[in-house]
């Protein structure tokens, strides 16, 4: 579809020439004074606005104002003649993109409009794209239901709107940066920079340059000057991630900053004064890492001004579906394809798992699932080994120690489960079984006729599936 141009100007042969040059490229809309180009703006909504200054009745510059207070996206390029070339640059002062003198170079007007053009379109996808994120990391789409997470969700938007410095503690995994995300999306600094940096993965001659960048000639490949991820953040929010693995210089550095809301560049001589919102968050118990004498006190006591502690997964199992379901429906979203769904079994399997990589590796065990899965249905063989085995031996052990179950019995069901599953994994070939298993084919073929494994469930009737039978 053609974008569409208005042209605004009280001259006749403007009005033709203009037209014929653009309408190949551009739909064109014509007005020939204020009045008249502002109903087809109300009622068009054009792309592009060519202006002229001089008009009768309401003159460019009130016509500009009056446009740019109805619609601030919408581009306006100033048309004028020589003589009034700084009442157009005063245009441009008021919003104006650019202007054009009479006569036109008709070049230097298409470029000119293709450019513009090409300008307000890329903000305009920025604003969708910060939209989005802003949408993404709204409060109703932070998943859980369990009391823990609920507390959490209510610090999280009390504390938000602020500048207050956050700490965020929890195990690896369970969602530090999400909730770090959340707090600057829903605050007045949203519109700003979020800036990361994993204080853990940087090495220690690099860690203070990357927080508060260098001077050209500062160290021997400091080539250029190189700005710091607290300048990059000013206005905004940067995100301290594994802070309890600063060194003790560097927390003295950090200190500082948080102080005096200034700091100077390596090889640098004047202070450079930021704004930021400091969240920080660890892994670690800082408690310990004081007794210890390994963390400052003070920049402790400076950062924690407000706590998050975020409980592991394991602890807020009702939660776990939930997650699973969200995190399903967003790679549908990101991969087209036909809807999926867990089965109750396989979603009482991702319940009773332990999850030592928390929501982090739920996600990647809901990818994988679905990857595995070539239907509709996500089923308990979709899912990973480990947490069927984990699970199944888990439920064992509680049969047999609550005596619902002999001892026996669950060492032979137990048994079971590991041949069917070394029959699966070697697509039921049963020499390649018994190697997995590091036993002989006729051990196997033994133990699968004492278990009672005569075929394999949802298995079809293929000489394959029939090696079963034997």
């Amino acid at each position: 579809m053609k974008k569409r141009i208005l042209l605004v100007d009280d001259e006749p042969g403007i009005r033709v020439s203009l037209k014929m040059v653009l309408e190949s490229t551009y739909e064109v809309i014509c007005a020939s004074d204020a009045k008249e180009g502002l109903e087809l703006f109300r009622r068009e909504s054009p792309n592009l606005v060519l202006l002229d200054l001089v008009l009768p009745g309401m003159d460019g510059m009130e016509l500009l104002q009056t446009l740019r207070s109805e619609d601030h996206s919408i581009p306006v390029i100033m048309l004028t003649a020589t003589q009034t070339v700084k009442t157009a640059v005063d245009a441009m002062k008021l919003g104006a993109a650019d202007y054009l003198t009479k006569p036109f170079d008709i070049e230097e007007l298409r470029l000119i409009a293709a450019k513009t053009l090409a300008a307000q379109e890329l903000i305009q996808e920025v604003r969708n794209l910060r939209a989005q994120v802003v949408s993404r990391y709204a409060f109703h789409n932070l998943v859980g239901k369990s009391p823990a997470m609920q507390e959490i969700y209510a610090k999280i938007e009390q504390v938000a709107d602020t500048r207050t410095t956050v700490l965020i503690t929890g195990e690896s995994g369970t969602g530090k940066e999400l909730v770090a995300r959340a707090i600057h999306y829903n605050s007045a600094r949203r519109d700003r920079a979020f800036v990361a940096i994993n204080c853990a993965a940087l090495p220690e001659t690099l860690i203070e340059s990357e927080l508060f960048g260098h001077e050209k000639g500062a160290f021997t490949d400091a080539l250029t000057r190189r700005l710091g991820q607290f300048e990059l953040a000013h206005d905004g929010t940067l995100f301290l991630d594994e802070i309890g693995d600063l060194s003790a210089a560097t927390q003295a550095k950090l200190l500082r900053v948080l102080q005096e809301r200034e700091f100077t560049r390596i090889g640098g001589t004047q202070p450079v004064r930021v704004d930021v919102r400091i969240i920080a968050a660890t892994n670690k118990h800082l408690e310990e890492l004081l007794r210890r004498r390994e963390f400052r006190e003070d920049l402790y006591y400076r950062i924690n001004v407000v706590s998050l502690c975020l409980p592991p997964l394991r602890e807020r199992r009702e939660d776990i579906p939930l997650l699973a379901k969200y995190f399903l429906a967003r790679r549908l979203e990101d991969n087209p394809r036909s809807p999926q769904e867990f089965t109750k079994e396989a979603l009482e399997i991702l319940g009773k798992y332990h999850w030592p990589g928390n929501i982090r590796e739920l996600e990647n065990v809901v990818e994988q699932s679905s990857v595995w899965c070539r239907g509709n249905l996500i089923t308990p063989e979709h899912l990973p080994t480990a947490l069927r085995t984990e699970t199944s031996s888990d439920s064992l052990r509680d049969d047999t120690l609550s005596g619902r179950m002999s001892l026996e019995k669950a060492v032979l069901e137990f048994e079971k489960e590991i041949i069917l599953d070394a029959l699966k994994r070697t697509d039921y070939v049963q020499t390649h079984a018994a190697a997995l298993l590091g036993i002989s084919r006729r051990m196997l073929k033994y133990r699968m006729d004492l278990l009672g494994i005569t075929r394999v469930e949802g298995q079809a009737s293929t000489p394959q599936a029939d090696m079963l039978l034997e």
